[in-house]
Parts: C-alpha cells; structure tokens; sequence
C-alpha cells in the first residue's frame, strides 16, 4: 500500500512551487483533488511552452501534476464556499501556492474551514508571507535567488551575476509546504484539531543559505564566487581540466586526498606539507589547481573516471542529455514511460520514493473529476448543473 493513501488534499495551486510539491504527495499515494479556475483556462502551467500537447495541456504542465484529480472551482464566487466546505469536510489538507492576502480573502484558512471540519490543515505557499509589508506582493523564484544572495554565489568571480540552471527555490518551498502539511495532519490526527502553517519562497530561499548564513551571522564572511565552482573551504573540490573537458572532484574527507594521489600516480603530493592537510591545501588552491589540471588533461574524462570509481568522489561535467541518457541513469531507471492521450510515448523522470510510489499517470484534463468529485460529496446533478450554469465551476 502506497505510505500516504487514504490522505486527501485538495490543492489550490498553480505554476511550479505548489505543485511540485503535491505531486510529491500524489506519488506517495495520497489523493490530491486540484483546484483550478474554469475562467482562466485552469493552471497557467497548462499553456507555458515551446512544447504543447494540444489545447490547454504542455510537457511543463505535466512535469508538475501527474497522479492528480482536476476540480474546475472559481473561488471568487459566493458560492464557491459552499463547494470548498463539502470539500473539506472529507479531506485532512489544503494546500495553496497563492499570494499572500489571498487565502483569508478566498476563505481557505483554517479560520474559515474549521466548521465543516475541524482537523483541516491548511498550508500556505506563498511569495513573502501571509502578513507583513510584501503580503501582496506577487514573487517568483528566480527573483527569490537574486534578493536572498545566491547569483552572488553562482558563477565565475569575473563573470555577472548569475541564477541557478534549475527553479531551486520552487522545488525547496513546495517540499517544505507537503512537509509542513503532514506534519499538521499528524499532529491533527492525534488531537482532532487543526491548523494553519506558513511557508514562503522568501523565507525558505534564506533558509538554504544554511552555513553560508551562519558564517556571516557569527564571523562576518560574506562568501563570495570561487572560481571553477570551488568549495569554500575544502580542497581539492571543484572543476578540473582533463583531455576532453572537466571533471569535478570532491576529496571532502581527508582520506580521498591521498587516494586521489595514488590513482594520478602522484603519490608525492600526498605527502608535501604544502597539501597535507585542508587548511594547506586551502592556502595553496592557485597552486594545486595546476598542478591537478596538467595531471588530469593527460587522459579523458571517462578514463579518469574509470580509475577514481569507487575511490575518489568524481563525477563527468554532463549536459542534460548525457544526463538523462547515460549509462547509469539506465541502471538506475531514472527515465519511465507515461504514456498520454497525445503522445503513447511520452516519458518522464521517475520520482525518488523508490519501492513506495504510484505508478505515473498523466496530469488530468481540465476538470475532468468535477462531476465525481461533487457527486462523491453529495451534490445532485442537478446541483452540479446549477453552478456550472452559473459559471461557479
């Protein structure tokens, strides 16, 4: 049985954060019934391109929301309330990825839920926080990197500031969100109440600062851009030329020096007291790095790694489709097929609950599970006619 069946959220999202994060949930086995608004054409992520699969469905949408239910709900309707109440009476969470003034407004506060069930748990994904000056501010990642300090941290030390390749601050806040929603329907399971819990792009982007922060906070460091993406502190760690390319290295524990030296044939350089220990190498990182550089462009990147396997933490310097191609990747399963209406053939990566996850089902049609869903929470059809005449659903 999948560790999270028999949990129902229903997910007031859009885009990326949120819905990274529920579908972490989905993959578990837990039911998450989304909500997405009939008047905008649904989640905008639906329409985010270059790659479409016909009307109102892209690959973008479906990296997001595979193992999910659609529920088409304009929230800003009065009777919306209605449909939100009998909603909640059967669920343990909801999760929204709004801004932040817009949950109280909408009334998916627990304050506005607890009457039709008392054990909701309500999560709040949001920009800069459910209160405070920015509370109606709209925000994205990639604006959370450049003010939270990390293009500072990103990049060559003479090159312009520059983000992270990958939405990080998304794919962070939503697991902090479907964490912090289990955490409140464990807790709600166990004394019969619920809550609300706050997460926000801004607050948890600063999180990840992690020691970086401490060092500041407590000596004043302000760690800067090292050059071929260089630990801060630890040495060898960080990109080296080799005959066809890079390679990055990682001797992170004394004990891999010394085995990085055996398996270069340089084993004199283990024993140099110029690159003895960390702090050596540390004072001595221009020098290393040369000396490393001539060792390493003697032979090609899989020759090296041919030899450091299994001794000396390294890895190849892949783009993303050596990544999503190579051999291991094989191995490991990592790429699955979930096959679409449009395209039999699509594939996906595989989520990283191995041995607990769902299989992968596509993300649903816009609406496709609002009359179900109703149904299965007592609305007549003639009900369910009604707000759709009245464009409530």
């Amino acid at each position: 049985m999948p560790p999270l069946q028999g949990v129902r959220v229903i997910a007031v999202e859009q885009y990326g954060a949120g819905p990274y994060g529920t579908m972490q949930l989905a993959d578990l086995g837990a039911e998450v019934i989304k909500i997405e608004n009939p008047k905008e054409g649904g989640d905008v992520a639906r329409r985010v391109g270059p790659y479409l699969l016909g009307e109102n469905d892209s690959h973008f949408f479906q990296s997001f929301n595979r193992n999910k239910r659609s529920l088409t709900l304009d929230l800003k309707q009065p009777a919306a309330r209605e449909v939100m109440a009998a909603l909640a009476r059967n669920a343990d969470g909801v999760l929204d990825n709004l801004r932040g003034d817009l949950p109280e407004r909408l009334g998916l506060t627990y304050e506005a839920l607890k009457a039709a069930n008392p054990r909701i748990v309500c999560a709040h994904l949001s920009a800069y926080g459910r209160s405070g000056s920015r509370a109606s501010w709209p925000g994205y990642d990639y604006l959370m990197q450049a003010e939270a300090g990390y293009l500072s941290l990103t990049g060559e030390p003479d090159g312009p500031p520059a983000r992270m390749g990958l939405s990080v601050v998304d794919y962070m806040t939503g697991l902090f969100a479907g964490l912090g929603l289990l955490a409140g329907i464990i807790a709600a399971r166990a004394s019969g109440e619920g809550r609300d819990i706050d997460v926000s792009l801004y607050d948890c982007a600063l999180q990840n600062l992690s020691y970086l922060a401490t060092w500041y906070l407590n000596e004043g460091h302000e760690q800067r851009r090292e050059a071929r993406s260089a630990h801060p502190s630890l040495t060898p760690s960080q990109l080296y030329r080799t005959k066809d390319g890079y390679i990055f290295l990682m001797c992170n524990k004394e004990k891999f020096w010394p085995a990085l030296c055996q398996a270069i044939e340089r084993p004199g350089l283990a024993r140099n007291p110029d690159f003895r220990s960390f702090s050596n190498r540390l004072a001595n990182r221009a020098r290393l790095t040369a000396l490393l550089d001539a060792t390493l462009s003697q032979r090609t990147t899989a020759e090296w790694l041919e030899r450091f396997a299994g001794t000396v933490p390294a890895a190849p310097v892949n783009g993303l489709a050596a990544a999503l191609d190579g051999d291991f990747a094989r191995e490991r399963r990592r790429v699955v097929a979930m096959p679409h209406p449009a395209r039999p053939d699509f594939r996906v990566v595989a989520t990283p609950f191995g041995g607990a996850a769902v299989p992968p089902q596509p993300a649903p049609a816009l609406g496709a599970d609002t009359e179900a869903i109703l149904g299965a929470c007592g609305f007549s059809a003639e009900r369910i006619a009604t707000l759709r005449r009245e464009g409530v659903i």
